[in-house]
């Protein structure tokens, strides 16, 4: 496996114009315990995992390491093996989604527009 060598394009999250987040909460901090979840527990197949899928991120610095007295806020990796032998990492934001504030004017599934306006038509 190679890795590629961290370039002075690539720019750590929301650091990139045109690009940036907001990510807005209805609590303040401390956080609520529910938020301060522990990590699952590995089955044996993901446990050579985390290597494949941490290092590219943490050269890129998207990720950092938390020291072994730091608790993990907001999120949880977690490691998904399926029985072909690939895995994927993901964040568990279960506990986030209770405390974010929902978007007033989500994006419309379209085939229900699309269906009004044919209705329309005719």
């Amino acid at each position: 496996m190679t890795t590629r060598k961290p370039l002075n394009l690539i720019k750590t999250l929301g650091e990139i114009v045109g690009h940036e987040f907001d990510i807005i909460l209805n609590i303040e901090k401390p956080y609520p315990p529910l938020l301060e979840i522990h990590a699952y527990t590995a089955s044996p197949k993901p446990r050579g995992a985390p290597e494949i899928h941490v290092k590219e991120p943490l050269d890129l610095g998207v990720i950092r390491k938390v020291g072994h007295n730091e608790q993990v806020k907001i999120t949880t990796p977690v490691i998904v093996a399926w029985n072909n032998g690939k895995s994927i990492m993901v964040g568990d934001f279960r506990a986030l989604n209770t405390y974010t504030a929902l978007d007033r004017y989500p994006i419309p599934r379209i085939q229900i527009g699309l269906t009004q306006i044919s209705q329309e038509c005719t």
